[in-house]
């Protein structure tokens, strides 16, 4: 692999560092300079780009899996290539691989299997409602964010050429510790196959083991064809069997003995959590009590010899036995049982001329019943001689008595007298809605969720109710509606304010400019000082301007004058008197400062404090006390982590002044100072 770390892909996609790798592809993070975030970008290895059947496989299944959009599967965001280099661009998600959380706790609790397994489970329906088999579901293959999300990874090119896999006519078919037998077989592989590689994940997340070891690939997969595991149980002794049951049945050898979809999955899994004392009781097929066995035919020959034969040694046999006084008797008995061994000979002959009959049954191809309505679905079955078994579930995305999901699936080769299996949807899960009135309009998507009902339109109006509280939905609560339906809600904006136009508080002081605004519903915000030739204490400026429309509530911003600056001569005023240049004035400090309004001298002072107890970004608000109340002088924003914790700010005033701080709303402190 060529050196990555600062290539540029696409002339968008900037490599920083690499973050794993399996044997078909490295994996990299890196930032993406046109949207500013980062990505994770997989790289196919070099020795697969001459490979055009796999190039094809890779640009198809990937394109494909960017089709599917879903909380728990990792988003593809682009697929493309650059001088060669073949790369899938990812959402970046930081976390663990479950494998490593295993790894680490030895197992999982039975909260953490049931939570991860229905997130997983979640993946895969929304995959394979999109008609997309992973192929490759393993805990390497499922990342988990730090709020405890999982997000299913890789789907469409989880082929990962390791020693842990194994090939068929060199394409790589699975990982050997996960995939389903079928898979092992290099059969038929559907969306069971990835249910049963669902169960081993589940499997090593209760007992922190695979169920299979061996000391190659191919023992594991001749393992995963062969053998049944050990029940989790006997590893792990508390495990609730309720658990084991969904395991077990996740992991049947037969497809058409596992669960027929993830939705089946999930819904044992949500009962088994409301109820851990539940039992879910899986089907039990044995491939071994029936083994398959080549036998001869029979001829007559054959089957006379058989009979005489026997009968020739059950005699010689009771004569040696038998006193010769009993041999009229016993050659009864010998004519009974020849009789009976013949009847018993003839009966085997005539199963196995039968079973030979069905064995050269003509095969049938399984007809598409998915989405078909039940009556017809049965026409088309007994037209076909096969039988029929129909199993009811809820299920929102199917309309009420049509087929949801099929076994085995449509295309496959059965004999003619079999049974196909179908799921019908029974229709919508009937949910009470909750209610959401005089809740907080951010809870408002968990309260649905935990009533398996979706968000739907939210608006804002205005009431007496807080900022973000809801006050309306539909439907109302306590309604009995379909399951996942969505529930729409209005969020409070807070009162109607009325429009204002805003006074003109040039030339006021700030006393007077607070008396004009309280009875308008308009408050004064940020106070800050200039020097300028208006007379000290008055204003000189103000955000918003005068006979602009303002809303209720609104805050102004104001400039007051400090007056001119130090060593600047005062401008004349109207009724100065003349020739007193050179005397005193009133109001003149030691510093050369005037305030010729009062006569108080005016100075500036530190305001320093240290924020203990603080740390990140604080926002910090200083207001000087006066009669009329308190006025903000001064708003910071400060990085305590960048900028430290001391704060020293520089105010101007006179006489004696009290401040208090604010951090992140609430008093620090407060400071008295002298000026």
């Amino acid at each position: 692999m060529k050196i990555m770390i600062g290539k540029n892909l696409g002339n968008r996609y900037e490599i920083v560092e690499k973050i794993g790798g399996g044997g078909m592809a490295i994996v990299y993070k890196a930032k993406c300079t046109l949207l500013n975030r980062y990505v994770a970008v997989k790289i196919l290895r070099p020795e697969f780009v001459a490979d055009k059947d796999l190039l094809d496989k890779f640009r198809r299944e990937s394109q494909a899996a960017a089709s599917l959009s879903h909380p728990n599967i990792v988003n593809i965001y682009d697929v493309g290539e650059d001088e060669g280099i073949y790369y899938i661009v990812m959402e970046y998600v930081a976390g663990k691989t479950l494998k490593e959380i295993i790894k680490e706790k030895g197992h999982l609790s039975f909260n953490e299997i049931i939570d991860f397994g229905k997130q997983i489970a979640y993946a895969l329906k929304h995959a394979h409602n999109n008609h997309i088999v992973h192929r490759d579901i393993k805990p390497h293959n499922i990342l988990v964010t730090a709020d405890g999300r999982a997000k299913v990874t890789d789907f469409g090119i989880a082929v990962a050429a390791t020693s842990s896999t194994i090939t068929n006519a060199g394409s790589v078919i699975g990982s050997v510790h996960y995939f389903s037998p079928e898979q092992a077989r290099g059969g038929y592989t559907d969306e069971k196959s990835d249910l049963y590689s669902l169960g081993i994940v589940l499997y090593e997340m209760a007992t922190g083991k695979v169920p299979f070891e061996g000391e190659s690939p191919i023992t594991v997969a001749l393992k995963q064809i062969q053998e049944k595991p050990k029940e989790p149980s006997k590893i792990i002794e508390d495990l609730p069997s309720g658990l084991e049951e969904i395991i077990l049945k996740l992991m049947q050898k037969e497809q058409s003995s596992r669960y027929q979809t993830a939705q089946d999955l999930i819904d044992d899994l949500n009962h088994l959590k409301n109820d851990p004392s539940t039992r879910v009781f899986g089907s039990r097929i044995s491939e071994t009590d029936s083994p398959t066995q080549v036998i001869p035919v029979i001829s007559e020959d054959m089957y006379g010899k058989t009979v005489r034969d026997k009968a020739e040694r059950v005699t010689h046999k009771s004569r040696r036995k038998e006193p010769p006084v009993k041999e009229k008797k016993l050659s009864k008995w010998l004519v009974t049982i020849a009789i009976l061994l013949a009847l018993m000979a003839a009966i085997g002959v005539t199963a196995f001329f039968y079973a030979g009959s069905w064995l050269k049954t003509d095969d049938v191809e399984v007809p598409p019943l998915v989405g078909k309505d039940i009556d017809e679905a049965k026409t088309i079955i007994e037209e076909l001689e096969l039988n029929i078994h129909i199993t009811e579930r809820f299920d929102s995305e199917v309309p009420v008595n049509h087929v949801r999901s099929q076994s085995p699936s449509a295309g496959m080769k059965v004999k003619k007298g079999q049974t196909i299996n179908v799921s019908v949807s029974a229709g919508s899960r009937l949910v009470k809605v909750p209610n959401l009135i005089n809740q907080n309009g951010f809870d408002a998507k968990l309260l649905l969720k935990e009533a398996n009902l979706e968000e739907g339109e939210v608006t804002e109006d205005f009431s007496d109710l807080p900022i973000g509280v809801i006050i309306d939905q539909n439907p109302r609560a306590g309604l009995e509606i379909p399951e996942n339906s969505e529930v729409n809600y209005v969020v409070s904006k807070g009162k109607e304010l009325a429009t204002i136009l805003m006074p003109s508080l040039i030339g006021s002081t700030l006393e007077s400019a607070e008396a004009t605004l309280k009875p308008l519903g308009i408050s004064i915000g940020t106070v800050s000082r200039e020097n300028s030739e208006v007379e000290v204490g008055l204003i000189i400026e103000q955000s918003i301007q005068p006979q602009t429309e303002t809303l209720e509530n609104s805050e102004v911003d104001l400039v007051v004058s400090l007056g001119p600056e130090a060593g600047e001569e005062p401008q004349p005023q109207p009724g100065d008197g003349e020739g007193n240049d050179e005397d005193p004035q009133p109001g003149d400090d030691e510093d050369g400062e005037d305030d010729t309004n009062t006569g108080v001298p005016i100075s500036t002072r530190p305001i320093y404090f240290k924020l203990d107890g603080y740390s990140g970004i604080v926002d910090i608000e200083i207001f000087q006390l006066t009669n009329n109340g308190r006025v903000r002088i001064e708003t910071i924003t400060r990085d305590i982590s960048k900028d430290g914790r001391d704060v020293n700010l520089e105010v101007r005033s006179s006489g004696q002044q009290t401040f208090e701080i604010y951090v992140n709303g609430n008093l620090y402190d407060t400071i008295e100072i002298t000026f």
